[in-house]
């Protein structure tokens, strides 16, 4: 939401203020958006057949009723 631009001015710039003083809220998020980063590149794999089958086959089960 911060990186984004999704927050209003003043919450952006309190959180800026706040990242600029606190060096431990800073290194959290350096490490989060390094991590989101690296989730963006990332190649997404496709899951099995078998497994979307299995799936639909537990969704498409009744209710149990106790």
């Amino acid at each position: 939401m911060f990186e984004a631009g999704e927050l209003s001015e003043e919450k952006s710039t309190a959180i800026a203020e706040e990242l600029k003083a606190n060096w431990a809220l800073r290194e959290k998020f350096r490490v989060l958006k390094e991590a989101l980063t690296r989730l963006n590149s990332m190649k997404l794999q496709s899951p099995r057949r078998q497994t979307i089958q299995s799936i639909m086959r537990y969704a498409m089960r009744k209710p149990v009723t106790v």
